[in-house]
């Protein structure tokens, strides 16, 4: 019935501020950029290597993230990376912190986390 994931939806607290952050740090590429009037806001659809994977939206006043990463709910948003090293040294370029390199126990892959402008946990997992 599932043929795969179409897309992860994130809101942001500063549009402009995250829209850096996907695009010109983590390089995802713009599909398309909609400011919607009567809400307010702006959807911003983003892809990676061509294929659609998040949305991005701004809301006038959003809650903050109330939860940590172990609560019920979204844990994090993973990418696959060549290599951990290589994503750790484009990163440090813009000042993100990095947690330290963890292995993985069951694929004994590398994997390493970040957080975005909004504390959401972003994981970088080796190939």
């Amino acid at each position: 019935m599932l043929n795969k994931i179409h897309h992860v939806a994130i809101i942001c607290s500063n549009y402009e501020i995250s829209k850096k952050f996907y695009t010109e740090i983590l390089g995802l590429e713009i599909i398309r950029e909609t400011y919607r009037i009567e809400r307010h806001s702006y959807k911003l659809d983003l892809a990676i290597n061509g294929l659609y994977c998040v949305e991005l939206f701004s809301f006038p006043k959003p809650p903050k993230r109330i939860s940590r990463p172990e609560a019920t709910g979204l844990r994090h948003l993973a990418f696959e990376v060549a290599t951990i090293e290589d994503i750790i040294t484009h990163l440090h370029r813009f000042d993100i912190e990095i947690e330290p390199i963890r292995i993985d126990e069951l694929t004994n892959k590398r994997f390493t986390f970040i957080q975005d402008p909004d504390g959401l946990p972003i994981e970088f997992y080796e190939k």
